[in-house]
């Protein structure tokens, strides 16, 4: 997408006369038509079909682009030989995206009905791991990492204090225009999952680093994006795999080894873990991190050793034969 982006700019600007064939580049028909159907029918944003698109277009370069000839044994196979190069998180995301293709293939009656009973459940068990999270000394040190001398240190800086201040998703960050700013009540307006509109308080120090990245740092631009790329053309990011590609930068520069692919959401772990170490109830947490089920939050508790040793029963000891 971006070289394309980037070759039509220097045909416009007559560098290059060339002309590229974009038909071979183009998404497929049916990709197409199934993120305008689920724009128009779902209200779906457009981060949500960029992770539903990928799974989708590998689905159609496997089993062709003639949904009529789909079966439930190639549909099969394709979601259990793509799950096994990827972790469970990257397999549930295929299969969220592969059910509402085929339940569109449905509705529009270019596939047979119930065909998309035919993708399979991965096994998962709730709450059987442990939230992976950072100390609070090391999230300090990827805070200040960046030089906030330079357009790009300004804008990192204000982000990552917006992941580890405020808890925020990295789609949060993405979605955030400049209208989300409140300054006067000093809140800031996050569009969540599902579209759900949250007021957060904005800390001093919150307010000081998006000052200083809106009056120092963000290049002119008719882009209503909060953050933008520190390069032509400047707009918003692709896709929140962008933010977590910066913190991931940001833990190497501060010596922070990166323990989930997930970089951004670590941030978000750690705040949720330090909240609770500091007395915080998971109420409490819960609307922080703007959770609509408590039982979400209750992964958190497992963390909280000191707690735990209060109620843990002794181990019942064996009788010797």
């Amino acid at each position: 997408m971006g070289a394309r982006s980037f070759l039509k700019y220097l045909r416009s600007a007559g560098v290059i006369t060339a002309f590229v064939d974009e038909s071979t580049t183009q998404e497929p028909e049916l990709l197409i038509s199934f993120c305008q159907w689920m724009r128009l029918q779902r209200g779906t944003c457009d981060a949500t079909l960029y992770n539903y698109s990928r799974s989708i277009r590998d689905l159609l370069i496997c089993l062709g682009d003639e949904p009529e000839m789909f079966d439930a044994a190639g549909l099969r196979h394709f979601v259990l030989e793509k799950s096994q190069k990827c972790g469970w998180a990257a397999a549930k995301t295929c299969i969220t995206a592969l059910r509402m293709f085929l339940r569109y293939l449905i509705a529009e009656g270019m596939c047979a009905a119930g065909l998309d009973a035919a993708i399979p459940t991965l096994a998962h068990w709730r709450l059987t791991s442990l939230p992976r999270y950072l100390q609070p000394d090391e999230v300090e040190r990827i805070i200040i990492s960046y030089d906030t001398n330079t357009a790009v240190g300004l804008r990192n800086h204000a982000i990552l204090l917006l992941l580890a201040r405020l808890a925020l998703r990295a789609g949060d960050i993405i979605q955030l225009k400049l209208r989300d700013i409140d300054w006067k009540q000093a809140e800031i307006q996050v569009s969540g999952k599902g579209k759900r509109f949250t007021r957060l308080p904005m800390t001093q120090e919150v307010g000081n680093a998006l000052v200083a990245y809106l009056v120092k740092g963000r290049p002119p631009t008719d882009s209503k994006a909060l953050f933008v790329r520190a390069h032509a053309p400047f707009r918003s990011f692709a896709s929140h795999c962008a933010i977590s590609v910066m913190v991931r930068d940001a833990m190497r520069r501060a010596g922070v080894t990166c323990r989930s692919l997930g970089a951004a959401h670590l941030l978000r772990h750690s705040t949720a873990t330090s909240m609770l170490r500091q007395g915080m109830s998971l109420q409490d947490i819960a609307g922080v991190l703007r959770h609509q089920s408590l039982e979400t939050t209750q992964i958190y508790a497992k963390v909280d050793t000191a707690a735990l040793k209060q109620i843990v029963q002794p181990w019942p000891e064996v009788l010797p034969c």
